[in-house]
């Protein structure tokens, strides 16, 4: 198949975070130029959108493969011959359980670099998807508050968003539950990241995985951490997006938190993500100026 160039549009949906991208067809093979076109925008924006697209499980990989190598998820229903791509269906029999602030797999020692969600399946209303800025979040701590947590770690568990007792956990099954569990210990990963590619910190805890900062008695870490997970929330460092059929998200997970609004059950909504893995994290004192 002949790769054709495309142009790419952008449009900004607020200043601190968001942006649709027109002109592009995800469907098709994407010429270097656009793939560059779309990572400059991701970089800029953190998270971007792509309307009237319509996705198989296949070219959805195809499109995610594009910025990097997929990871597969230990315990989210695959899509026969295509586990990079996972389903989340979400009804009354199975309510979501991505209805907090999280950033993804953050469990693992190279969290994602990002992910590419796809509606499938939409309720009449609500099943919006609220995506929060940490670079943004981080500029807005005052200057002795960045210095304290530029030093600290914090330790993310996979049990934590993936307890034995949810159903995502029960239909997985115990044999690959458990193995998912036995396989992802708890890890450690800075407080304060520095983007690989902007240079530009950002938090790095999230209520999805991290279950303790270290180095601080039990009181101090569970009251830095409600903290830092009520700060992420402001209106200011937000983008919210309603979806629409054939709607494609893709976001820098590396400096973004999201949260799926829990408010259409009975109905049921489908999604479809592809996980990008990404680097070991770490924090520079000195972060290298943007080169976005």
């Amino acid at each position: 198949m002949s790769i054709r160039a495309q142009a790419v549009a952008i449009e900004p949906l607020n200043p601190t975070i968001g942006a649709i991208i027109r002109g592009v067809e995800l469907s098709s093979p994407l010429s270097s130029i656009a793939i560059a076109d779309i990572r400059r925008a991701l970089l800029r924006h953190q998270v971007v959108f792509f309307e009237d697209q319509r996705l198989t499980p296949v070219q959805q990989r195809a499109f995610a493969a594009c910025f990097g190598e997929l990871h597969i998820h230990p315990v989210y229903p695959q899509v026969d011959g295509v586990p990079e791509v996972f389903v989340l269906d979400n009804h009354a029999a199975n309510p979501t359980d991505n209805n907090n602030w999280h950033t993804d797999v953050t469990f693992i020692e190279t969290p994602p670099l990002g992910a590419v969600l796809y509606a499938e399946q939409l309720p009449p209303l609500g099943g919006d998807t609220i995506w929060s800025s940490m670079t943004a979040a981080y500029d807005a701590l005052s200057e002795p508050m960045r210095l304290m947590l530029g030093g600290l770690n914090a330790e993310h568990d996979f049990t934590k968003s993936f307890p034995p007792h949810l159903s995502v956990s029960r239909n997985a099954g115990a044999e690959r539950y458990e193995r998912a569990r036995d396989e992802h210990p708890p890890v450690v990963h800075p407080v304060i990241r520095t983007h690989p590619e902007t240079g530009r910190p950002g938090l790095f805890v999230n209520d999805g995985f991290t279950t303790r900062i270290l180095g601080l008695n039990p009181q101090e870490s569970r009251a830095l951490l409600d903290f830092l997970f009520k700060h992420i929330a402001q209106p200011e460092f937000l983008i919210r997006w309603q979806w629409k059929p054939g709607c494609v998200a893709l976001w820098d997970n590396r400096c973004t938190q999201h949260y799926a609004v829990n408010d259409y059950l009975p109905n049921r909504r489908i999604m479809r993500r592809a996980t990008i893995l990404g680097d070991r994290p770490y924090f520079e004192q000195r972060p290298k100026s943007s080169t976005v």
